[in-house]
């Protein structure tokens, strides 16, 4: 019988509408109580410390890439869920662009049997949108709903027919399933490599123009509008982006869209000296866009942070910058870049904090997740907000090390991560 026992702790709860010192005490996977001084003296338990720290529901990536199968030089379930958990994710979302594609029962079976039995935290398959990825003919989205996925989404590349599209969310919208639509028009990108703009044209690179970006969102919002389905934005990474959803919430269309940390610490002032570890689709913007990001995420426009955890091989970075892969590892910074950059500086509390990281995403994938519900599986990180550190990449439980943040000094340090009852990371080390 496995029996937790965490005291002490700031419990935060938005769902259950908890913020307060309290202990909390798990039995069998799932939370039994949460109340102020309980005693639960006799047995054998573990018994968590968790005095001046804050004690909350496990963080939801709804977008990441684990790279199994067809890509494990790059990582694989097993090291992206122990990165995940050392970086306060208790459940995560992955992406189809595998190889082969997840456009099939066999490898969302594959991928959920390869989790129980490696995994460190829950990983729920994402179904990809048009067979392997070719924007073509549409995957059979029922029958990869039926197998377990949690939404469909040709993420990494863009749904190029507004036909198929259109399509995808009518059919998807029957089995309840969420259309994650990676926003990107290819006829406008022209083999650019960095945003469009003085950086771009100072290095000497081709530029992408946020237009490539801007007039896919307007298009998948029309669609959504048209035929009353949702659609969920994939990485919105410019002002446009942000006001073209901020409007077509205000006309009361189902959309909904996430943003990922690098767009609202980084600009595209990273990329000087050709660094390809601030290269990534969509590419860094301009310190308007990332003011407009936060201004998004502070209003409710932006509902979701996520990762877009993309795990490439040294080698695949250490090349020519119009050659380089796109992409950067997420999961164990992302928190901490939260804290740091929107909590500390006011654009966000905790609380909030935990609705982009946790409660939405649970809500729009439909997992029963996001909250310390009693009789709940028991997903749970215990976090010491205040502490500082400086990101080591050499230190990452992730096999890849593409992270521009190497050397920054962030705040928040997750000390345990409990999934479904068990203890994954103990004082800051996985188990």
């Amino acid at each position: 019988m496995l029996r937790i026992f965490i005291k002490n702790g700031h419990v935060l709860d938005p769902v259950n509408k908890r913020n307060d010192v309290m202990d909390i005490f798990i039995e069998n996977g799932v939370v039994v109580e949460i109340e102020k001084d309980l005693d639960y003296s006799g047995g054998e338990m573990t018994i968590i410390d968790a005095k001046g720290k804050w004690v909350m529901p496990g963080l939801i990536d709804m977008h990441c890439h684990l790279r199994e199968p067809g890509y494990e030089y790059k990582e694989d379930i097993e090291s992206g869920t122990r990165s995940a958990a050392i970086g306060g994710f208790t459940s995560i979302a992955c992406m189809p662009n595998t190889d082969p594609v997840i456009d099939n029962q066999s490898i969302v079976q594959y991928i959920k049997e390869k989790s129980k039995e490696v995994g460190a935290v829950n990983v729920y398959p994402i179904g990809s949108i048009s067979k392997k990825l070719q924007g073509k003919e549409l995957a059979e989205i029922g029958e990869l709903k039926f197998a377990g996925v949690v939404a469909v989404s040709d993420d990494g590349n863009p749904v190029m027919s507004a036909s198929i599209m259109r399509r995808a969310l009518q059919y998807a919208n029957m089995f309840g399933t969420p259309v994650i639509s990676h926003c990107e028009d290819l006829s406008l990108i022209d083999d650019g490599v960095m945003n469009e703009g003085y950086m771009s044209t100072y290095l000497g690179l081709k530029g992408i123009s946020r237009s490539a970006e801007e007039v896919m969102i307007a298009r998948d919002v029309v669609l959504a509008e048209t035929e009353n389905v949702p659609v969920h934005i994939a990485h919105v990474s410019t002002a446009g982006g942000v006001e073209l959803i901020r409007q077509a919430k205000a006309r009361g269309v189902k959309v909904t869209c996430e943003t990922c940390p690098h767009y609202f610490t980084l600009t595209d002032e990273a990329v000087e000296g050709y660094n390809t570890y601030a290269k990534m689709n969509p590419p860094l913007r301009t310190s308007k866009d990332v003011e407009a990001i936060k201004k998004g995420l502070q209003d409710g426009t932006i509902d979701v942070i996520a990762t877009d955890h993309a795990p490439h091989h040294r080698d695949e970075k250490n090349v020519e910058f119009n050659l380089a892969a796109n992409g950067i590892v997420g999961l164990e910074t992302a928190l901490s870049l939260g804290i740091t950059y929107l909590v500390d500086t006011g654009i966000l509390t905790m609380e909030q904090l935990l609705y982009k990281m946790c409660i939405n995403p649970a809500d729009i994938l439909g997992l029963n997740k996001g909250s310390l519900g009693i009789s709940k599986p028991a997903d749970i990180i215990v976090l010491d907000k205040e502490e500082g550190y400086t990101v080591d990449v050499n230190q990452f439980y992730s096999k890849s090390k593409n992270s521009p943040y190497d050397g920054y000094k962030l705040k928040g340090r997750v000390y345990y991560t409990i999934v479904n009852g068990k203890v994954v990371v103990r004082d800051k080390v996985i188990l």
